[in-house]
């Protein structure tokens, strides 16, 4: 499977290899996780040529940008370029909340990809990677796991989020509730791809300590999201 950013660079635009279909999509995404917050979170239907992110592999810049900082700017725009529908979610979707968006697919894009950062966290995000988008009208239920984009290192620390820059970007919900001070869980990153995240370390220090993160409220376990698919 080619990433979005090899077709791009190539101007290559594959035909869909399944069968061309069009349907109505109502996505609901439930973050189910105890205390972790949710960016904006895009689902996109595509075609199964193209892939916004693969277990394994480097992660195109786009994913970068939205695993670490929350700006869905970058996929927008490959979005367009492929001709695929899309929707995001607005704000942040707090722990137990849900957020729905709707889909008008068109022919030729016959697979569904969802992605949303994962707050705190330096680069985590939740991924669904090319779902088969079913042909029969009915509802349909996909867990989601939380992925480590391999961008940047887990440090755990107070950040501004820009891409390449180290730290984690803190809205104002996790303001009161994030230590500060940290020395710093790792500075470095073995795994450069996309992997599943390893979680948060954390610890139980306001100020000082290895991490930003309280090791009581944001820690987690996958599936981390729950997202429903009607289709029309």
């Amino acid at each position: 499977m080619k990433k979005i950013n090899t077709l791009l660079t190539a101007g290559i635009l594959a035909a869909t290899s399944q069968q061309a279909f069009a349907a109505d999509l109502t996505i609901e995404v439930q973050n189910l996780t105890q205390g972790l917050y949710f960016t904006p979170v895009l689902s996109i239907a595509h075609s199964p040529d193209n892939s916004l992110f693969e277990i394994g592999e480097a992660a195109i810049p786009e994913i970068q940008e939205m695993a670490e900082g929350g700006s869905l700017a970058g996929l927008a725009t490959v979005g367009e370029a492929i001709s695929a529908n899309f929707a995001n979610t607005e704000g942040l979707t707090a722990p137990g909340a849900s957020q729905t968006v709707s889909v008008t697919n068109a022919d030729g894009n016959s697979v569904l990809s969802i992605v949303g950062m994962i707050l705190p966290s330096n680069d985590g995000f939740i991924g669904l990677d090319n779902w088969t988008i079913p042909t029969e009208a009915g509802t349909y239920t996909v867990y989601l796991n939380a992925y480590d984009a391999g961008t940047e290192a887990n440090d755990e620390l107070r950040g501004g989020g820009a891409p390449g820059v180290p730290g984690m970007p803190v809205p104002p919900p996790l303001e009161p509730i994030l230590g500060m001070n940290g020395s710093g869980v790792t500075n470095t990153e073995t795994n450069a791809t996309v992997h599943i995240h390893r979680g948060s370390i954390g610890d139980d220090m306001a100020d000082g300590g290895a991490s930003d993160i309280d090791n009581t409220v944001h820690r987690w376990l996958n599936p981390v999201a729950k997202v429903t698919v009607t289709v029309n």
